[in-house]
């Protein structure tokens, strides 16, 4: 089937709810990969931060295809192997003390939301209920993450919202502050706002934060579904700014390919979400925690995680240079480019026709490039994104 054919099938068969860019991805193998007319591209976005370990790593093949030729499928009524090796690896990584499985990263944030309200009805009965998130945030597509989003252009259409949150400006605290009363039981962000371009929280106002939260038993949600699994140099952002929240989501980088999603509790939350309190049919899928093991035993090492932050390191000096590039945000392989001319759309269409693959985050150029990928195709990548903004 031509390219032509591919798009009209797709518009005929398809909700029309993705501006996809102009080009059909058939194959790819480590930070490169081939559209259907055989040309090949750098990838700098690695699937929205999923490709931890590039396309078609040979471990983590050869781990999801013995899996799924050996248990696809049980459900959570009966114990597996793959995710019970998973959830230890990943309490081990973090100080942690238990994980549950979900698909997604709206899933996990959906679970890590019912066990902050749980834990304060369990310990102070109900109405204290109120979550407050952060303006310019953004957690998920399920309405009460949409509702959990500080985005208002998110919400639009499909009301009423699920009720229960009030936003608070970042990086204020007297914001923080004031949103505040004996009826919130939690505080929710991401340490660096991905989707809502890629900018890093302050570390004064995250640590005054934390101590805010913990003088009236607040529990704090960090979202990490796209900064976690190494994505900032660190194993979890939370690492550079010295604080362990409450509750850790996780989701992208997790499988390395294949849709996961997990919130992660402290020892005090364990016994908060009891039996029936919680559930999913294809948590903890065996094929899909076989190549999330894979991904843990790359990335859970220290020289590994020394290499990804160095990468970010590289490609932020070599963008600062150039003329068209006013900051470069964000930390290790998570970065977000503010341009003085051009504009993110125009920019990453032309790296398309040039054979680079990035992303885009409100007015900046986002990259999220596999951990994964080597020196020569970051320079590879880089020198097609000079030419562009040059």
């Amino acid at each position: 089937m031509n390219f032509q054919k591919i798009k009209e099938q797709d518009k005929k068969n398809i909700l029309n709810t993705y501006n996809r860019f102009d080009v059909c991805i058939e194959s790819g193998k480590g930070a490169v990969c081939k559209d259907v007319n055989g040309k090949k591209y750098i990838d700098f976005t690695s699937g929205i931060g999923v490709n931890s370990l590039g396309f078609c790593n040979p471990e983590w093949v050869k781990a999801v295809s013995e899996q799924a030729g050996k248990l696809a499928h049980i459900s959570n009524l009966y114990y597996t192997i793959p995710d019970n090796e998973l959830a230890k690896t990943l309490c081990e990584q973090t100080g942690y003390s238990a994980v549950f499985f979900g698909n997604s990263g709206a899933e996990a944030n959906e679970g890590a939301i019912k066990t902050a309200r749980k834990y304060s009805f369990d310990k102070y009965g109900a109405g204290r209920d109120q979550i407050i998130t952060l303006v310019n945030s953004f957690h998920g597509r399920t309405v009460t993450t949409l509702a959990a989003t500080g985005q208002d252009v998110f919400h639009q259409y499909f009301g009423p919202f699920t009720e229960g949150f009030r936003y608070a400006e970042a990086n204020s605290m007297e914001s923080v502050e004031k949103a505040t009363d004996k009826t919130v039981c939690a505080v929710m962000l991401e340490f660096i706002q991905g989707e809502g371009g890629v900018i890093p929280l302050d570390e004064k106002f995250v640590k005054d934060l934390f101590a805010f939260c913990r003088e009236r038993d607040i529990l704090v949600i960090a979202d990490e579904v796209q900064t976690g699994v190494g994505r900032t140099g660190k194993f979890l952002a939370s690492e550079h700014y010295g604080v362990h929240p409450d509750i850790t989501t996780l989701a992208k980088g997790l499988g390395g390919g294949l849709p996961i999603g997990a919130f992660l509790v402290e020892e005090r939350l364990k016994p908060v979400m009891g039996y029936s309190s919680h559930g999913s049919t294809f948590g903890g899928n065996p094929i899909v925690c076989a190549g999330a093991n894979v991904v843990l035993r790359t990335v859970c090492n220290e020289k590994f995680l020394r290499e990804v932050a160095a990468k970010g390191e590289k490609l932020k000096a070599c963008l600062l240079v150039c003329e068209d590039v006013v900051s470069v945000t964000g930390k290790g392989l998570m970065l977000g480019i503010q341009l003085k001319k051009k504009t993110a759309a125009e920019v990453a269409k032309a790296c398309l026709e040039k054979g680079l693959l990035v992303l885009t985050a409100k007015d900046k150029v986002r990259l999220l490039p596999p951990l994964t990928i080597t020196d020569d195709e970051i320079k590879q990548g880089l020198q097609i994104l000079w030419d562009v903004l040059s």
